[in-house]
């Protein structure tokens, strides 16, 4: 399976380690633009980006889920942790079936 990674600097040499390419972005603009360059022309199957990375592409990350083509999306923390409005997938899950602790 290929992976790819976008977000910050630091976490594309950190993926880079582990055999992961990637490639930096620093606006919303940019990571657009990654974002299309990568479904257009890359074999990617799973695509790792920061939830900073996810916020910024919006309704077209939305849009690109919902089609169910690849490559997956993949959301993680950035290099600063969770963002404040971002549930975790446990939350997600509890939320979905009800379970409150």
């Amino acid at each position: 399976m290929q992976y790819y990674f976008l977000g910050d600097e630091e976490l594309v040499t950190a993926f880079r380690f582990i055999g992961i390419d990637g490639m930096a972005v620093k606006d919303a603009p940019d990571a657009v633009a990654a974002f299309n360059e990568i479904k257009e022309g890359n074999n990617c199957q799973v695509l790792i980006l920061t939830e900073e990375t996810a916020a910024w592409l919006g309704e077209l990350m939305i849009n690109w889920q919902l089609s169910g083509q690849y490559p997956l999306l993949v959301e993680i923390p950035g290099i600063s942790g969770r963002l404040p409005d971002r549930k975790t997938l446990v939350e997600a899950i509890r939320e979905a079936i009800g379970i409150h602790v």
